[in-house]
């Protein structure tokens, strides 16, 4: 449990019997890292699903998209509130409720038959996700000392690394017997068994968050660090969730590969993003978050310009190199997003800055991304979403935190 400071600024919580060494906590890590994997795959396994949905529900291409705009409207009202939630319940009883609701919420999407009822199940399961975060964010980091935050956070983000490998790779094998509703159905039970892992086995989390008031609104306002992070949040989203979710309809509909082969590519591709987030995490706590952002939003920014205009085999070359740098931005990212202000307040900077990320790069982008593909500009709008991915390379370098 996070304890009182002398002052109100990020300097190391005093040592308790929860914040202790990285390697005494790793049990407790690695099943909010569970939690966070079913609550991420949950809301990205309707990429590679796509093809087989649109066929189901006979929509074109910007109606899938608008799939993913729906869930992150919803992440994004659920996240504004999620600190007048944890704040009554205490994180620990959050956690918990977003994992029951978030299976519950996949069960009731693999029963729909329509397009505006998928629509409003995906809504509530975006609300249900959304207020994950701040709590596992502000639980995770109240486990460990400071110095072990980028290796903690590391471990914490092999949940959306994994989740991008394991989607596609789910979806066909259990479209080998079942429609797409049985993999929905499958990660809604499996969800609620880790709430209940979670209530038997789960440490941490129990104090309250904080909810957003005119005073921890005002100390994050103030800040240009939280502002910055906000719109560098937008672009890490964008270049992960946002380029994942049309990734296979793009290779299928746009570069003439057939579904299994594409979705098999996709999963292939992360399985580099799982290791290399622990290097982001190693570069985060040597050379600080700010280089390291940096570095990251060029690369993968020339990568995803790339990735809209080669064909043939350079477009396998790119499947493979893009998500290798991009995934590499949360660990520094959250680790800068967890310096913003107070440590009593770290659960409202994350509920104040990624609910317009998810909104922007993983609704907004792919929805677009969508349009120009139906107007016959697949290449085009992935080409753009890498030119503003490179600019938050230049961004990125007027970041100053706290820890700084």
């Amino acid at each position: 449990m996070e304890g009182p400071t002398p002052r109100q600024d990020d300097r190391p919580a005093p040592e308790t019997e929860e914040t202790l060494s990285f390697a005494s906590q790793l049990g407790p890590i690695l099943l909010l890292t569970t939690i966070f994997f079913l609550n991420f795959i949950g809301r990205i396994v309707f990429a590679p699903l796509l093809p087989s949905i649109e066929t189901d529900l006979g929509i074109a291409h910007a109606e899938a998209g608008s799939f993913f705009l729906l869930t992150s409207v919803g992440y994004f009202i659920s996240l504004l509130s999620s600190g007048f939630l944890s704040s009554r319940l205490h994180h620990r009883k959050t956690i918990i409720l977003s994992a029951l609701s978030v299976g519950a919420a996949l069960i009731g999407i693999s029963v729909c038959n329509s397009l505006w009822t998928v629509r409003l199940a995906l809504f509530l399961l975006g609300m249900s996700a959304g207020i994950y975060l701040p709590s596992g964010i502000a639980t995770l980091t109240s486990l460990v000392k400071p110095r072990h935050w980028g290796k903690a956070i590391a471990v914490h983000e092999l949940a959306p690394n994994l989740g991008f490998v394991a989607a596609p790779l789910l979806a066909e094998a259990f479209m080998v017997w079942f429609p797409w509703r049985g993999v929905v159905i499958f990660l809604g039970i499996s969800s609620i068994i880790a709430a209940a892992a979670f209530h038997l086995f789960g440490k941490g989390g129990e104090f309250p968050g904080q909810s957003p008031n005119f005073g921890s609104l005002k100390n994050l306002f103030t800040e240009p660090a939280f502002w910055i992070m906000a719109v560098l949040f937008s672009f890490g989203i964008c270049g992960t969730l946002g380029i994942y979710t049309m990734l296979p309809l793009y290779l299928v509909a746009d570069q003439g590969l057939n579904r299994n082969w594409a979705n098999t590519l996709v999963a292939l591709s992360r399985i580099p993003s799982v290791f290399m987030a622990f290097v982001a995490g190693w570069l985060s706590d040597r050379i600080g978050p700010k280089i390291t952002i940096s570095g990251v939003f060029l690369i993968t920014g020339l990568l995803t310009i790339l990735l809209g205009t080669v064909s043939d085999a350079w477009i396998v070359v790119l499947v493979f190199l893009q998500p290798v740098i991009a995934g590499c931005f949360f660990p520094p990212g959250f680790s800068a997003l967890s310096s913003i202000g107070p440590p009593n307040a770290r659960n409202v900077a994350v509920s104040l800055t990624i609910p317009a990320a998810f909104v922007f790069g993983g609704g907004a982008i792919p929805i677009g991304i969508g349009m120009m593909a139906d107007a016959g500009f697949f290449d085009l709008g992935i080409a753009l979403a890498g030119g503003l991915i490179l600019t938050g390379s230049i961004l990125a370098l007027f970041l100053k935190s706290s820890r700084e």
